[in-house]
């Protein structure tokens, strides 16, 4: 699973010049000790999503409001509480690597948290270790997550609230609300990973 996405990522990506590489990746390399022998350079966490696909939608009809550029990422979460009717779609390669295709992120009505929807391609027999992890990764007495396994898609349908997951604040921008959503996933996937038994 994750191993294989990365070394995927690796042989697809990699130049004359190495590969850039971020924190998630490169700390999995070293931990299961998976030698490359190219150049691997950490890249700027903050640079990870600039050629993301991001649309703003409309809740009620889910049309797209307006294609965003990656400037749009260093907008303060709160512009989602301030536009209530709007929702967050976002596509990034780097989403492939913890078997997502893209995430929606929407400011919740009723209870004021931010929502984060997408499917996980996992394997249903992956349930329990699943919910174990959310369970022991979600802080807060409301920490609550969704997950429903979609016979038809073959995927996990899971809606999380971000306002949970650790290192979560509510000043962070767009860009590092993602961020942390993709950290939050890998270490997800990762776990599972280590539980194929």
């Amino acid at each position: 699973m994750l191993k294989d996405q990365i070394i995927q990522y690796i042989r697809t990506n990699q130049n004359a010049d190495g590969i850039i590489l971020f924190g998630e990746e490169l700390e999995y390399l070293e931990n299961h000790q998976l030698a490359t022998d190219i150049q691997v350079v950490e890249g700027d966490a903050s640079t990870r999503f600039t050629d993301a696909y991001i649309e703003r939608c409309d809740k009620e009809t889910e049309n797209m409001i307006r294609n965003e550029s990656s400037a749009f990422l260093s907008e303060p979460l709160a512009y989602l509480k301030k536009h209530k009717n709007e929702f967050l779609y976002l596509e990034s390669k780097w989403f492939d690597l913890v078997n997502v295709d893209a995430i929606s992120l929407e400011a919740d009505d009723v209870f004021g948290t931010y929502d984060v929807m997408l499917g996980l391609k996992v394997q249903k027999k992956f349930e329990k270790v699943l919910k174990e992890q959310l369970d022991a990764s979600l802080h807060g007495g409301e920490a609550k997550f969704d997950l429903i396994f979609s016979h038809e898609d073959g995927l996990w349908n899971l809606n999380f609230a971000l306002n949970y997951v650790e290192g979560f604040h509510e000043e962070m921008t767009i860009g590092q609300a993602i961020q942390l959503i993709y950290r939050f996933l890998f270490k997800l996937v990762e776990v599972v990973e280590g539980n194929k038994n």
